[in-house]
């Protein structure tokens, strides 16, 4: 291979890729832009899922631990870890000319920083953090929305350490308030990395209520401004999605606005129906046949079947 073709070859094609990285920036990055690190925020959300669902997550809580001793060195830890993260993260947003700015409770400083992006961190970071117990008020109940809606389940257990619909879950309900706080990309990272293990895409933004439950799960999609009710259950293959998108005058598409549906309460949805539309409405205990495709409201009590 050191032959003088293959020398030519290699001075040929390492000349292009070279100026293929000055030349189109957006799909590489050189110098410092303090990108965070995948692999540190997947670490984090499993320090985080220990927090939740300690012993199925992370290390063993002894029986006989003192628990504010033991969660508090956990805690204490974790919470330096997530700031230096998050303001990792929140001087990557400002140099990329994100809305980051508007985390700060008084005016932004024209040029942040270490010890203002610190300050802001500390901050977001204990806010989330205060609603871990929450979380896994809101888990409990998933977990047991499983446990009651699918015959096959014979424990919790079982549910929390092999339903990839309780996976998807876990990880969205530890994503969304972040995506809450205004915090970017930490919590879609994190979404991601579940639905890579469990084949369920759920955008931290969907808003969902209490006793949700995805069975089997692969294939499943739910867009960023769903609403979800409580005790609503999906089968794999659903999508919750968007009907269209409102371009500017320039042709880009315009962002933010309602674009994917609203879940009444006690809905159920079969496999591989899909629902879209930021006007569509899907009224309480309706329930969707599988297969069928639904671009308009439904009223409440409502049964929609494919008839094809």
């Amino acid at each position: 291979m050191n032959s003088p073709e293959n020398s030519r070859w290699l001075r040929r094609v390492t000349a292009e890729l070279a100026a293929s990285y000055r030349e189109k920036g957006g799909v590489n990055i050189i110098g410092d832009r303090h990108l965070p690190s995948q692999r540190e925020i997947v670490r984090l959300l499993e320090d985080l899922q220990g927090l939740v669902f300690p012993g199925y997550h992370g290390q063993v809580l002894p029986r006989e631990a003192d628990l504010e001793l033991m969660v508090g060195a956990r805690l204490d830890a974790l919470s330096r870890e997530l700031a230096a993260v998050i303001a990792q993260t929140l001087r990557f947003c400002c140099q990329s000319g994100c809305s980051c700015r508007e985390l700060w409770e008084d005016e932004a400083p024209e040029a942040p920083d270490d010890e203002a992006f610190a300050a802001v961190s500390r901050r977001l970071t204990r806010r989330y953090l205060e609603q871990l117990p929450a979380v896994r008020d809101l888990l409990e109940q998933d977990v047991q929305a499983a446990f009651e809606g699918d015959p096959a389940a014979t424990n919790t257990e079982e549910i929390i350490l092999c339903y990839p619909g309780i996976t998807a879950i876990l990880v969205h309900r530890l994503a969304h308030p972040l995506y809450e706080l205004g915090v970017p990309l930490l919590p879609r990272i994190m979404n991601e990395w579940a639905h890579h293990r469990s084949g369920v895409d759920i955008h931290p933004g969907a808003r969902i209520g209490r006793s949700f439950f995805i069975d089997h799960g692969t294939g499943v999609v739910i867009g960023e401004t769903t609403e979800i009710g409580e005790r609503v259950k999906i089968y794999q293959g659903v999508t919750l999605g968007a009907l269209s998108f409102s371009r500017n005058p320039d042709g880009t598409l315009v962002k933010g606005g309602k674009r994917h549906p609203t879940i009444g309460d006690r809905v159920t949805i079969y496999a591989n129906a899909t629902i879209l539309g930021g006007e569509t409405v899907i009224g309480d205990d309706a329930v969707i046949g599988g297969g069928v495709w639904i671009t308009e409201s439904v009223p409440a009590g409502a049964k929609v079947l494919n008839t094809r």
